[in-house]
């Protein structure tokens, strides 16, 4: 029997990030609907849209912190509970209970936990790659602070350095510049730069598109549907703004009568 023919083929390489159909609804209002995205190389990606739009709720159904009503989301090829430990997230502030008794120093070494696992406490490794990630947002000074006591940018740069200490492959960043100062937004965007030029995927939430255009490599624009992705030049143009900004009451109907017929088939 004569032997197989060789194949020259590289083999298939998953994206890092990948959404197929995915859909996300709350009873009959539609959030998102068949979203395609695909992310194959470590660059500065923004997801940019109207309120409402369902931004956040992309980033949440990527982390599993929201119930898909279909489709799928891949890291690497996998579920995100398979490489939770590869993806390093930053939330919305208002998310978060700052009045908790806690030091800065003591938020960014929860970035160390996930790493370690079940039974190991952190040690001297991971307190000094605590204290660098603070080194990093410029809050060394701070570290012995309630976290409650800082300006809303320097609460946002902590959270970016435990993002930091879990030394991540793919950082999810949930509306990091809103209520910073320009300062904290200048460090941050700088910091995430770095992140991208070591090679790692930074994925934004982001609502200013005057300062996308600086600072993204690629962008998605986003209302419920996703109405272009990919370079920040070619995406960012009258026409896609025009179509992403304008006219959702009727897209809003559209999307309701398919979640519903939806559910009236499945």
């Amino acid at each position: 029997m004569p032997a197989p023919p060789v194949s020259n083929a590289s083999p298939r390489v998953s994206p890092i990030l990948e959404f197929h159909d995915v859909t996300v609804a709350y009873g009959r209002r539609p959030v998102l609907w068949n979203i395609d995205l695909a992310i194959d190389d470590a660059c500065l990606f923004g997801i940019i849209g109207p309120n409402g739009a369902g931004k956040s709720t992309l980033l949440k159904a990527a982390l599993g912190l929201v119930p898909l009503a279909g489709g799928s989301i891949r890291f690497f090829g996998q579920p995100f509970a398979e490489v939770r430990s590869q993806v390093g997230y930053v939330p919305q502030r208002e998310t978060v209970d700052w009045d908790f008794p806690v030091s800065v120093s003591d938020v960014v070494l929860m970035g160390t936990y996930a790493r370690l696992g079940w039974f190991r406490r952190p040690g001297p490794r991971e307190r000094d790659l605590a204290r660098e990630s603070l080194k990093r947002v410029g809050l060394a000074d701070v570290a012995g602070r309630q976290i409650g006591k800082l300006s809303g940018g320097q609460q946002q740069r902590v959270f970016l350095a435990r993002a930091l200490a879990q030394q991540a492959d793919v950082y999810v960043l949930d509306e990091p510049m809103a209520g910073v100062d320009a300062r904290s937004q200048e460090l941050i965007f700088g910091v995430l730069s770095e992140l991208r030029d070591a090679g790692r995927l930074v994925l934004v939430v982001h609502h200013d598109l005057r300062t996308a255009a600086q600072w993204f490599d690629r962008v998605a624009l986003i209302d419920r549907r996703l109405v272009a992705a990919g370079p920040t030049a070619t995406v960012l143009t009258s026409e896609n703004l025009e179509r992403t900004y304008v006219g959702r009451l009727d897209l809003l109907d559209e999307l309701g009568r398919a979640v519903e017929e939806r559910g009236r088939t499945s």
